[in-house]
């Protein structure tokens, strides 16, 4: 089901780049640091959200990422305890850094980016 959201686009190179922080410091989780991948994008977004509505918008989509790919990932795991898991959670971490990369690129090019496969936890 397709969401009725506007897309903001900006062109203030600023605003740009706290938009990809919002969702390029998610890979700090890749670096071993547990629920970095959430802990990276709510810092920046609470920072940065009542600066720009474009940089607010890009926090909540990437937060509400990174939340239903903490909890596919535990139900990864959940499986994979049960020796079934391991592609699904190789799946879901490949998937996550891609499209944390491109979100990161269209975020620098001033255009929002809207992920498939999340959860509607903040609400825009």
């Amino acid at each position: 089901m397709q969401e009725n959201t506007v897309l903001q686009k900006t062109d203030d190179k600023q605003v740009r780049i706290w938009g990809m922080l919002c969702h390029a410091t998610a890979l700090i989780g890749i670096i071993g640091i547990p629920l970095g991948n959430i802990a990276g994008p709510l810092i920046v977004w609470l920072l940065k959200k009542n600066t720009n509505t474009f940089v607010d918008q890009q926090g909540k989509e990437s937060l509400n990422f990174q939340l239903s790919m903490t909890i596919y990932a535990l139900f990864g795991a959940l499986l994979f305890l049960m020796k079934m898991g391991m592609f699904l959670l190789l799946l879901i971490a490949g998937i996550n850094f891609i499209l944390v990369v491109i979100a990161s690129i269209k975020a620098l090019n001033g255009e929002s980016y809207t992920y498939p496969f999340k959860i509607q936890f903040i609400k825009k």
